[in-house]
């Protein structure tokens, strides 16, 4: 990836052309470029082509877009989301069965890629973990982004990776929930009413205030920005807070359920 930016970077100055300027020729954002050719996100074959087109080259792009490797650490339907999140100034993140990427410690993380059906190879695991380590650094920014987190008592049910690893995981929710910019409830069980029984979502302004929302299914996910769907999500997120525990009654189960393992 960061191969083929440096050849985009090159292509671009070469026509002397600045990255606003060959965004607009290719219908993506300043920013979306930048990605590109740092290496960051990946060339998709349909920009590529656009890109050959206007910068004058002979297919270069478009047969580097289309012969990169099959494997990567994010998935190309998760891409977008992953570099609107390192830029987002709030999430609000509701999640039914897992605990969530940026609060996941790494060998959590690692078991959880190793429970991938049909199986990564054991370099694969490594890079994945590491990749979603990573991700945490936005958590302790100079500016970090205000993050909510609801997460259903379901998702602390099955212990991935054996009791070792739960409860240091159930620890590091407890050490997260100290940071000044991250909240963190708990949906329990028992309850008459659930505002996500559709499944997990993601809220994200961004720092010009856009509004989107964010969904995943097994092998995609939606991003969206439509003003009446986002305010739905928005409501049903609303409705969850009020359902959930406060964040000190979330801390108490938390300490519950590190006494049982």
């Amino acid at each position: 990836m960061k191969m083929v930016g440096a050849m985009v970077a090159a292509a671009r100055i070469a026509k002397n052309l600045t990255q606003k300027q060959l965004g607009e020729l290719v219908r993506l954002d300043a920013e979306t470029i930048a990605s590109i050719e740092q290496g960051r996100r990946a060339l998709m074959p349909n920009v590529a082509e656009l890109m050959d087109l206007h910068l004058g080259l002979p297919g270069l792009l478009t047969v580097a877009a289309n012969e990169m490797p099959l494997i990567d650490t994010i998935p190309p339907w998760a891409e977008e989301y992953m570099d609107l999140e390192k830029r987002a100034i709030a999430l609000s993140w509701y999640e039914s069965i897992r605990i969530p990427g940026l609060l996941q410690t790494e060998n959590h993380a690692r078991a959880l890629f190793r429970n991938r059906v049909p199986a990564h190879p054991k370099e694969e695991v490594e890079a994945l973990t590491v990749s979603r380590i990573a991700r945490h650094e936005i958590l302790h920014r100079a500016v970090p982004p205000s993050i909510s987190f609801i997460l259903w008592e379901a998702a602390f049910q099955v212990r991935i990776g054996g009791s070792q690893i739960y409860r240091e995981q159930l620890r590091h929710l407890l050490s997260c929930m100290e940071l000044p910019n991250i909240t963190l409830q708990i949906l329990p069980f028992g309850q008459t009413t659930h505002a996500g029984l559709n499944g997990p979502f993601i809220l994200l302004e961004t720092p010009d205030h856009q509004h989107l929302g964010y969904a995943e299914t097994q092998r995609g996910s939606l991003l969206i920005s439509d003003p009446d769907e986002v305010s739905i999500l928005a409501r049903k997120y609303a409705m969850l807070r009020t359902q959930a525990l406060n964040t000190e009654q979330t801390k108490g189960l938390l300490g519950r359920l590190l006494g049982e393992t």
